[in-house]
């Protein structure tokens, strides 16, 4: 009855028409007979229903064979009220919904009294939201992460425990501590203890120091897990719970061999530092009080004991080898006999720390020769000259970057010492977009990438890194010996560039092997490049292993384009599949087929190509021959001015080995100034006797017309015709032409055009752009 009511309600002038809201409310009083109800019944229902009616009735609509997508993606429109971005690219838009609904209402963005299906008493928007959430952004003085650690959403934060990957931060402000302590609880749950898998900070121009080494501690597993006196978590609870009578009997046992052999540096870490160290350390920053008791800290050391740190820059943290390998710093050796002395008045003492499972001497020994070194949170000064500092704190391996700045020991207030931290599950991306980095927290990242095992990608973009870049490389160097390191993609870009992009190619390769994808992009050249640290050999002259390397892009500060630079990473990168060049300058003529005829001889994997904001209007021959290359399968001249003094033998020619090319699936040439009559012409790559399998074409921003592009249509029509329908085009991108100049045209020719293949514009305002240009001249 509830059904044909609904069904009914949609016929105007009904007798028996219900409001969608009685409709709603019925159906929760007879749920599993309304559900059970036949496909074309439950049809009419659907539309009718709150968010959390039609939620529980997605598994009957799926088993009816229904779906609730247009349901979903109409909700947006009425709910939202906005565009969703990508929205072409959106495959479940039930998901998308609800996502963004979680967001928009932890946020303040949405109120669910404005619609009558957000509004259902059975519903709790954040709960029944959160299961859907893989996405996250935290912005402002962080509300979000305040709200999500109160207790009454504690089942909240489960759900996102589960389902989140991606946490992103932007526009943050300076917060509190208590705020602050919000968001390491938050943290803590999500990342240690979750699924959060990529962590992104976006847009802040004058980050809180304090903060962002919060952030980045807690994304690359580090915790003070403090001594519960107001929080600890569960999960950690559980972990303290086991058996811990010979664990400690082992660490008494390591720590007498410490003493006698000097062992690993991982055995500084596990024992809480002096509460007024603590709080000058901290900052307030990780507020969640210190576990006290002994045995759970040296649990803590234990779990971690496989994990190998570099050498703190800023003395954050200890370095941690293999068991009988503390004989590499004599830093370490030298301050552990001088602070030996102090074993004398243990007597004292000893009735403090006396326990059942060690011998105390022993024990009372290791422990206060330890927290001697902790305490000061990085090494005592007087230990070492500064020549022995520079010798163990930097690379020694050939080609290091590590400028004096990188030597400096010590941090800012705020940031707390690691050999105090707990490592936990860390996240396997880190992006930092517009984030400017001092050189202390440079230094700070630095050590953390040291040992940071788990990380797959690392984004760094405009943080104004500098000579500070120096101090990264010597981070992701340490890391690269790590056996168990996984960086596999790493991209830096910036607006000036310390160094020339191809020495600095060459650095990263030398150090970094392994690695899959290798971006470097500068915006300018920076005139002080030339002044390297005495000492350092220039890393064109370091030899490249063999690597890894499938795709490498490289966006040049307006720098020459030397082959001969450029040829040692093709050499060694055998494997590569992907090369961008952008923004290079040729400095002669003969540069291009230079770099054609090493391509051919040392990277016989190559299948995409890309040349960006390269002027190749003098260098026709080597175009023609890229583009008959029998191994390229994608090839891209963006804005390279092709036929900027081109006649119409060179379009001819482009087209004819096109059509004879078998192999090449894609050709992009925007902004190269098409124009109507040389698209037209393109037409013919797709005629009868063409041996091309192009699928994919991109005109963007070639001054394409509507009446072109109709004639562009009709001239493909003619060829798929004579062929029988027999072609392989597939996609077609058209952003930024001038296709609002007729709006009529320009429809009729995207209509034919969908039926042939799949058609990607925009809808762009070209008078407002050649406004703007004007006004840039």
């Amino acid at each position: 009855a509830v059904a044909e009511a609904a069904m009914a309600a949609e016929r105007p002038g009904s007798l028996f028409a219900l409001s969608a809201a009685a409709v709603s409310r019925s159906m929760g009083a007879l749920e599993r007979d309304v559900l059970a109800l036949p496909g074309h019944l439950l049809r009419g229902l659907l539309p009718l229903l709150t968010i959390f009616r039609l939620e529980r009735a997605e598994g009957a609509a799926r088993r009816a064979g229904l779906s609730t997508q247009p349901i979903w993606r109409q909700l947006w429109d009425d709910v939202m009220k906005t565009r969703p971005p990508n929205s072409e690219n959106i495959t479940c838009w039930r998901k998308k919904f609800l996502e963004t609904f979680f967001s928009n209402v932890l946020h303040g963005v949405l109120d669910v009294s404005s619609d009558w299906r957000l509004n259902d008493h059975h519903f709790s928007p954040l709960l029944h939201s959160s299961p859907h959430v893989s996405q996250l952004t935290l912005c402002n003085m962080l509300q979000g992460a305040v709200e999500l650690t109160a207790e009454h959403n504690h089942k909240v934060l489960e759900n996102l425990a589960g389902s989140l990957r991606t946490l992103k931060f932007q526009h943050l402000l300076s917060s509190d501590q208590s705020i602050r302590h919000s968001l390491v609880l938050l943290l803590h749950r999500l990342i240690h203890h979750g699924s959060v898998s990529q962590v992104s900070v976006y847009s802040w121009p004058v980050p809180d120091t304090v903060l962002l080494v919060l952030i980045l501690s807690m994304s690359a597993g580090f915790w003070r897990s403090g001594n519960a006196l107001t929080y600890q978590c569960g999960l950690c609870r559980e972990e303290d719970k086991a058996p811990g009578q010979e664990l400690v009997q082992e660490q008494a046992e390591r720590g007498r061999d410490a003493e006698r052999e000097g062992s690993d540096g991982e055995n500084q870490k596990g024992f809480p530092e002096a509460p007024e160290q603590a709080d000058a350390h901290l900052n307030s920053v990780l507020s969640v009080p210190r576990s006290s008791p002994l045995r759970n800290q040296l649990r803590e050391e234990a779990s971690s004991e496989e994990h190998c740190d570099h050498t703190s820059i800023q003395g954050g943290s200890s370095p941690r080898c293999g068991p009988g390998q503390l004989s590499c710093h004599p830093v370490l050796r030298k301050t552990r006999r001088r602070l030996k002395p102090a074993v004398g008045r243990k007597r004292r003492c000893l009735r403090r720390s006396r326990g059942p499972y060690a011998d105390p001497e022993d024990l009372y020994d290791f422990v206060f020769t330890v927290a001697r070194e902790d305490n000061s949170g990085l090494l005592d000064k007087t230990s070492t000259t500064e020549g022995e500092n520079a010798e163990n704190w930097t690379s020694s391996s050939p080609g290091s970057l590590c400028h004096a700045g990188c030597k400096k020991r010590g941090g800012p207030a705020g940031i707390f010492s690691l050999k105090a931290a707990h490592r936990f599950r860390s996240v396997s991306t880190l992006e930092l977009f517009s984030i400017p980095l001092t050189g202390e927290t440079c230094r700070t990242l630095s050590n953390l990438l040291s040992s940071w095992v788990s990380l797959e990608n690392l984004v760094l973009s405009y943080n104004g890194l500098d000579a500070n870049i120096c101090c990264i490389l010597s981070g992701l160097r340490a890391l690269s010996r790590h056996p168990d390191c996984r960086l596999r993609v790493l991209r830096v870009s910036d607006v000036f560039s310390h160094l020339p992009c191809m020495e600095l190619v060459r650095c990263i390769l030398s150090a970094f092997p392994q690695l899959h994808m290798l971006s470097v992009s500068f915006d300018l050249k920076n005139q002080l490049e030339g002044n390297r640290p005495e000492g350092n050999p220039s890393c064109s002259e370091i030899d490249i292993p063999e690597s890894c390397l499938e795709q490498l892009e490289i966006r040049f500060p307006r720098e020459p384009l030397h082959t001969t630079f450029l040829l040692p990473v093709l050499k060694a990168s055998k494997s590569l599949q992907q090369l961008s060049l952008d923004s290079a300058t040729l400095p002669c003529s003969q540069e291009l087929g230079l770099l054609l005829e090493a391509l051919r001889e040392c990277t016989p994997n190559l299948k995409k190509l890309s040349f960006h904001d390269v002027n190749l209007a003098e260098h026709q021959k080597e175009v023609l021959l890229l583009l008959q290359d029998p191994v390229l399968q994608e090839i891209t001249f963006s804005f390279c001015r092709l036929f900027e003094s081109s006649t119409a033998e060179f379009l001819s020619e482009i087209i004819n080995t096109v059509k004879r090319n078998s192999s090449l699936k894609s050709l992009k040439l925007p902004g190269n100034r098409l124009g109507n009559h040389r698209l037209v012409a393109l037409a013919d790559i797709f005629s009868e006797d063409s041996s091309s399998s192009l699928c994919q074409l991109d005109v963007s921003s070639n001054c394409i017309k509507p009446d072109g592009l109709l004639e562009f249509t009709k001239k493909l029509e003619g060829h798929i015709q004579q062929r029988g329908g027999q072609i392989q085009f597939t996609h077609l991108r058209l952003f930024q032409n001038w296709l609002d100049q007729d709006a009529e045209t320009a429809q009729e020719a995207l209509r034919r055009l969908k039926a042939v293949c799949s058609v990607v514009n925009d809808s762009w305002d070209s008078s407002q752009a050649f406004a703007d240009y004007i006004s840039v001249m």
